[in-house]
């Protein structure tokens, strides 16, 4: 057993596990699943070539790049992973700090040694147990990413399927870097409308809703893998009819050909080791393993939840994973990896059951790019916008903010401002502020009730208060107030026998609040309760 073996056999404290619609806990067997797939890596194979080579054009990196963390996130992340569903690939969220990095340290070679040290920095922060930290995403906040990114698709693909493809494939932020936003993108696409790419994408939407309509047993095909097949077959068809009808260049995919093994050699980049030579270079470094590993830990979580079988993976080990995928990324000329929710929610949406469709779409991806670029580069935008916006309707689904709606304000509002947020920022920043509200809703929630229960009073001399099991500095305010209120020559007793946790800044303020019942003629005392000594300043 090797070193990485052995790290990741350390990790894997929670392996994933399914449970069956019958009660029975059992993972999909992958020799049983691959008719499953087989057919999903095929789908996320072809929405991933658009989605890496555009994020790579808006991160101001080689094309290349994108689709080499492409393959890395699928035959490496996706064979070590613990996770049975998530994708991982170049992230649009990263595309700013890519390109900025780029910037600042004057090279892409420059950059990929940035790389290699962030894909260290997140196998050490796996071995800090650093993946602790999913399990303080909200649940509201993480349904509110998802309807949000629903949304998104649906947006951000109306252009290309109105044939207006100036924004790159795959980009996530509201503000463009062409200077348009998500909105105005729209208005300046129904003012250039291509014939061709509205008739590729309505045709292939159709053919999307009415093969779900159909039996089970017929659909032997997938509907995405039609819905691009019959794209081709319309682009190459249509100018036939009518020569109008012809859509250029742009309009379609562009992947890199090389014509000779010569070619494709010079397509790969190296690490500059001496950039480390530099400060600025760490702290990017920091910055780039900090934001990958947040967007691989919501990915997770969202992608456990869209699991029909509930399976939940370790996020430590996923964390390690990454950091190995982005050490192999860097040394060989690939943008930075993380989980990517738009191809996780496809590959679900497609019916893949275990990691071989992550792993199947990275070999596809190495094997296209090899010996199929020019078949892959006559697949038109539009026909990938089809099978892009029909995911989105099926994560934004209204049944989801009716249940949100029922659950009560505390959820809802949280889910509403995440996804409200994520369309108008972007995934990352959105997220923060649905948790910064959710935070503040729990703040409210201390406030409104108290951390300890009146057992006695009204008619009786004594007032005793009994704490609850859990107190924390939250429920200072609450406590706080309530003793502020008490009248002159009240005797009142602080029951804490029955506490399991009190914070010290409670048991300060309730230290503090003896000597001011002295001055307030008030008789107090505590049972059960270790106060900290009196401060000699009083």
């Amino acid at each position: 057993m090797n070193w990485s073996e052995l790290v990741l056999q350390r990790l894997s404290n929670s392996p994933a596990q399914v449970v069956t619609p019958d009660g029975r806990a059992d993972d999909p067997s992958m020799a049983d699943s691959w008719r499953s797939d087989v057919p999903a890596s095929i789908i996320i194979f072809l929405v991933a070539v658009p989605l890496c080579l555009g994020i790579a054009l808006a991160s101001g990196a080689p094309l290349f790049s994108g689709i080499i963390s492409g393959i890395i996130g699928g035959v490496l992340v996706g064979s070590l992973s613990g996770s049975p569903l998530m994708i991982t690939g170049p992230a649009a969220g990263l595309s700013a700090i890519v390109m900025a990095a780029i910037d600042s340290l004057g090279s892409f070679p420059a950059f990929l040694s940035v790389v290699v040290v962030a894909g260290v920095l997140q196998v050490l922060f796996a071995l800090g147990r650093g993946g602790i930290v999913a399990y303080y995403f909200p649940s509201s906040v993480v349904r509110g990413m998802l309807t949000a990114i629903g949304l998104i698709l649906i947006l951000k693909q109306i252009p290309h399927a109105l044939g207006y493809d100036v924004d790159f494939e795959g980009d996530e932020s509201f503000f463009q870097a062409n200077a348009e936003n998500t909105f105005t993108a729209i208005a300046n696409a129904i003012g250039r409308i291509e014939p061709a790419a509205v008739i590729l994408s309505l045709t292939g939407l159709v053919m999307l809703v009415a093969w779900d309509r159909l039996p089970k047993t017929w659909r032997v095909v997938p509907g995405p893998l039609l819905a691009v097949l019959l794209g081709v077959i319309g682009y190459e068809v249509l100018p036939l009819f009518d020569p109008s009808l012809q859509l250029g260049p742009e309009h379609l995919v562009a992947l890199p050909v090389a014509r000779s093994l010569t070619e494709m050699g010079q397509l790969f980049a190296f690490p500059d080791w001496t950039a480390l030579l530099h400060l600025n270079a760490w702290g990017i470094a920091v910055t780039l393993g900090l934001v990958a590993s947040l967007e691989t830990l919501l990915t997770l979580e969202a992608t456990d939840k869209m699991d029909r079988y509930k399976r939940e993976a370790p996020s430590d080990r996923e964390l390690a994973v990454q950091g190995l995928g982005n050490i192999m990324s860097g040394l060989i000329g690939g943008l930075p990896v993380s989980g990517v929710l738009v191809r996780s929610a496809a590959n679900i949406d497609a019916g893949a059951q275990t990691k071989l469709s992550a792993v199947y779409h990275g070999v596809l991806l190495a094997v296209a790019v090899f010996f199929a670029p020019a078949l892959l580069n006559l697949i038109p935008y539009a026909a990938l916008a089809a099978v892009l916006i029909y995911t989105g309707f099926k994560l934004s689904q209204p049944t989801t903010i009716r249940l949100m709606w029922n659950q009560g304000r505390m959820q809802f509002v949280p889910f509403l401002v995440t996804v409200v947020a994520i369309l108008l920022t972007d995934l990352l920043i959105g997220v923060l502020i649905g948790m910064a509200v959710g935070f503040l809703f729990i703040v409210f929630d201390h406030l409104r009730h108290p951390c300890f229960s009146v057992v006695s009073g009204a008619g009786s001399v004594l007032t005793r208060i009994r704490l609850h099991e859990q107190v924390t500095f939250l429920n200072k305010a609450s406590l706080a107030q309530y003793l502020d209120a008490l009248p002159p020559r009240t005797r009142i007793e602080i029951d804490g026998s029955h506490c399991r946790h009190i914070d010290h800044d409670v048991l300060e303020f309730i230290s503090d609040f003896r000597q001011t019942a002295l001055l307030r003629d008030i008789d107090f005392r505590t049972v059960g309760l270790s106060l900290p000594p009196i401060s000699p300043s009083h």
